[in-house]
């Protein structure tokens, strides 16, 4: 977590009615108790009126209220939409990630907007992925994030098994099914594969650099070609 964004966490969890110690807000952001102590000194530095009080712990001074965010109703619900979304169909690392942002969102927002955090009448189904195709979304997610090859076991709808080592270049999500776009280097060319097909991904332990021909973007030009040529 960047340190900007626990101080912000900090100060939106002293926002409760309870006195938080230093101890339960290490454990909340899994750093040290020292790492609270210089934070909570900081925030206070900064202007933030946050009481201590030895045995209870800390809490802002009543009637501090962040600035407010300034949504409408549509963009409000196009965000929590959004939220849902991946909260539903993505996996459990990023679903936390999407509860913390709707938290952070309610913290700053106009009283007179609270009520649309409940009330959006667009429902995301929850038909979320299975548990080994969540695991392997964690994996290919950050080996994307930090060009890493990857190698698994795939199996083609015909039934036709291969194993494969790909450079993961982005991952799309098509109603229940998440697929890996890769450049492939058994084909040496670009493949797409279904999560549901691969088995026992892992990373290979080598890392790729980005090579002209070989991106998510030469990808997606390649297909937006072919596309246009059946037009014409």
């Amino acid at each position: 977590m960047r340190r900007a964004d626990r101080l912000f966490r900090i100060t939106q969890e002293l926002r409760s009615d309870r006195w938080l110690t230093a101890r339960t807000l290490a454990d909340l952001l899994e750093v040290s108790e020292r790492t609270i102590y210089r934070d909570i000194q900081d925030l206070s530095l900064s202007g933030i009126p946050i009481i201590a009080e030895t045995g209870l712990g800390y809490r802002l001074m009543e009637g501090f209220r962040l600035p407010p965010l300034m949504f409408d109703e549509e963009e409000l619900e196009a965000l929590l939409l959004g939220v849902r979304m991946v909260g539903v169909w993505s996996e459990p690392i990023l679903a936390k990630a999407a509860e913390r942002a709707v938290a952070r969102i309610e913290a700053v927002l106009p009283e007179r907007l609270l009520p649309e955090l409940a009330r959006t009448a667009i429902l995301v189904p929850p038909y979320g992925p299975e548990e080994t195709v969540s695991d392997a979304l964690h994996l290919l997610r950050q080996a994307v994030r930090n060009q890493r090859k990857v190698k698994f076991h795939y199996q083609r709808a015909d039934g036709e098994k291969s194993v494969r080592t790909v450079r993961p270049l982005g991952l799309a999500y098509w109603g229940r099914t998440w697929t890996l776009v890769a450049w492939c280097e058994l084909r040496d060319a670009f493949r797409h594969f279904r999560l549901d097909r691969m088995s026992s991904p892992v990373e290979s332990g080598a890392c790729f650099e980005q090579e002209v021909g070989r991106t998510l973007d030469d990808f997606i030009a390649m297909v937006t070609q072919a596309k246009e040529s059946i037009g014409e």
